[in-house]
């Protein structure tokens, strides 16, 4: 007999997705999202103007998007992808690791710590490095310790994929450009709204000056992001710029107990007071208006398949054509449990390949 999967094992893989029947076809966080021009809500003042081609202003607590402008355009993200490369790396590598940089490590090009082939760095200090001057040879030496560059972008990649951040496409761990590298104002924010989650992201993050190891002792270095000296609240997050990117930010504040979330992507000139204004604007608007989107949340870890243990009497043989009573090894309308996880799997595993297909051709 030929057997149908459950209707409930198919609602279950979608509400296990965060996403409706409906909702592959819409953008990532509300139709709104899907507008290429500036989407504000009405009943009350408009979003400061601003040169950046694109940003998102969103409260980190409730997730609403509270005004955007093409959210979802792909974009260069210049050294805000440090931040994912932070995000992704973070748990994964013993932070009193000590560390000797390669060559290339050391010689990569673009911004850089100074970093020298020896074993003095712990993997801590290569991330504030990354965070606070936005090493590019720091980003390299940790690609290198995590088993190298290929594995650290197939990790940043599926880290993404997570986040639903399905704009996102990393090529290098440090955000120097690379054809095919992309991300979006909306993604940078879940980014950031993740990575605010890790204390010791926000640590690294919110540090203004710090040492940082020589061959012979130490030397100071300072934050790059300008507004945690001079915004009240800044917790801080990551900027960047390159020559194709042109500028790129994204920023969290903490005021009064909420946190307020703001991105750019391709800025042509100083945007430090700009994203000031859309901050303050986010803080002044926060509870007074409906969103206009939502920053959704990760996809859940999937719970690991039952094991049978060895002390674990073994499953009575089913002869064939069935099986033995309604015990832990029964399933549903004769399918047996073991291929119903299996089942399970198998559908939510196809749910979550057609969603990000489909979102993708959809951008």
């Amino acid at each position: 007999m030929k057997h149908v999967a459950p209707v409930g094992v198919l609602l279950a893989a979608t509400t296990f997705l965060g996403v409706s029947a409906h909702a592959e076809t819409e953008p990532v966080g509300g139709t709104q999202l899907g507008e290429r021009g500036v989407v504000a809500p009405a009943g009350v003042k408009a979003p400061p103007k601003t040169a950046a081609k694109a940003y998102v202003i969103a409260d980190a607590e409730t997730g609403e998007v509270l005004a955007a402008k093409d959210p979802h355009g792909r974009y260069l993200p210049a050294s805000t992808l440090k931040a994912l490369t932070a995000l992704t790396l973070i748990p994964k590598l013993d932070k009193s690791q000590k560390v000797k940089p390669s060559t290339r490590a050391v010689n990569e090009e673009g911004s850089a710590v100074g970093l020298v082939s020896k074993p003095i760095y712990t993997v801590q200090d290569l991330f504030k490095a990354l965070l606070l001057v936005s090493g590019n040879d720091c980003a390299m030496a940790l690609a290198e310790a995590n088993g190298g560059v290929a594995k650290t972008l197939q990790e940043m990649n599926a880290e993404a994929k997570r986040l639903q951040a399905f704009d996102t496409v990393a090529k290098t761990p440090s955000g120097l450009d690379k054809p095919g590298q992309s991300s979006s104002a909306y993604d940078l924010a879940l980014i950031a709204r993740a990575g605010l989650a890790n204390d010791d992201f926000q640590r690294y993050i919110s540090t203004k000056t710090d040492k940082f190891p020589a061959p012979k002792g130490y030397y100071e270095i300072g934050n790059h992001n300008k507004l945690l000296w001079r915004y009240k609240g800044m917790i801080g997050v990551k900027n960047g710029w390159t020559s194709k990117a042109l500028g790129s930010f994204v920023g969290a504040a903490r005021r009064n107990g909420h946190t307020i979330i703001v991105s750019i992507m391709r800025h042509d000139g100083y945007f430090w007071d700009e994203v000031a204004d859309l901050l303050d604007w986010g803080f002044a608007t926060r509870g007074k208006t409906a969103p206009v989107g939502r920053l959704v949340d990760p996809v859940p870890e999937a719970a690991p398949l039952p094991t049978a243990t060895a002390s674990s009497p073994a499953a009575p043989v089913a002869p064939s054509g069935g099986t033995t009573g309604a015990g832990p090894a029964s399933g549903f309308g004769g399918i047996p449990a073991a291929g119903l996880y299996v089942l399970g799997a198998g559908l939510l595993g196809g749910v979550v390949w057609l969603v990000y297909g489909i979102r993708r051709r959809s951008r």
